[in-house]
Order: C-alpha cells, then structure tokens, then sequence
C-alpha cells in the first residue's frame, strides 16, 4: 500500500501564494506518475497538475498554466504544488494521488488539505 498526507492548506488572501506538499510512504515503487486533484464545494473533483516519476514530464490544466508548478523530491518522498496569484475560483480542498505502475490509473489518494482563497 502507499500512504498520501497532504499539508500546507490554508487561509490566503487573493492574489497570494501557496506551497502543498504530498509526503508519500510506503511501496511507494509502485507508484509513477503523481498528481494533484482538487474539488470545490458543489463541484466535481478535477485535474491540476501531474509530474513523471523523474519529474521531467509535466502536466498543468489549462485554468492553472502559469499561476502554478507541480515538482517532486523522490529523495524526500515528497511532491510540491507551488501556486501563485490564487483569486477565489482556487478555493476547493486539495489532494494529491498517485498512479500505480501496474494499472496505470491514480489508485493512491490522500485525505487532502483545505485551501481557502478571500477575496
């Protein structure tokens, strides 16, 4: 099994900026491509970012281009989502998920973290 925790949710005001860190433990070789999620309240979970194992392929949503930056230290376990400029359409719970080598699906989820944007 692999465990997410995420952390670094919180209250920022609009125009701010926000780190979300994903620790990871367990087989976590048995994971590749991690990812972040989000949900808004009323709203469907949707897609936000995703990074390769080797943190060298990227993938943002269109509605994040250049407002955020998904990266990755396997050394630590740990996977980042630095997030810039938020305005209140960011304002959704956070979670982040990992894909498993052998299905090729996000199968890995963590409880996720609050991010709350005033404006």
């Amino acid at each position: 099994q692999v465990q997410l925790v995420e952390s670094g949710g919180r209250l920022v005001q609009a125009g701010g900026s926000l780190r979300l860190s994903c620790a990871a433990s367990g087989r976590i070789l048995n994971t590749s491509v991690m990812g972040w999620f989000r949900q808004a309240p009323g709203k469907e979970r949707e897609f936000v970012a995703s990074i390769s194992w080797s943190g060298g392929n990227t993938d943002y949503a269109g509605s994040m281009k250049g407002r955020c930056t998904i990266s990755r230290d396997n050394a630590k376990n740990t996977m980042y989502l630095q997030m810039n400029s938020l305005n209140s359409e960011d304002t959704a719970v956070y979670f982040c998920a990992a894909k498993s080598v052998i299905w090729g699906r996000y199968d890995y989820w963590g409880q996720g973290t609050q991010v709350t944007v005033s404006s």
